[in-house]
């Protein structure tokens, strides 16, 4: 039988916090907290609603996240 896959850690942050912030600080910030993934997407990007742990997804328009959500 496969082993039972380990879910990936998620950081503990606030979205909420990245907000407002250039798209580059933005990714930077969110790899040196530990997101293993970070998605940048324009706004009206269709996008499957699996959750996936340690992503973290922002909503860029004219370079700043405009939103920000986990999964």
């Amino acid at each position: 039988m496969a082993p039972i896959p380990t879910p990936s850690v998620q950081p503990d942050d606030t979205p909420g916090a990245y907000v407002g912030l250039g798209a580059e600080s933005a990714e930077r910030r969110a790899r040196e907290r530990g997101w293993t993934t970070v998605r940048a997407l324009s706004p009206g990007t269709v996008i499957t609603m699996e959750f996936l742990g340690g992503r973290i997804n922002f909503e860029v328009d004219g370079g700043v996240v405009k939103r920000c959500w986990v999964g």
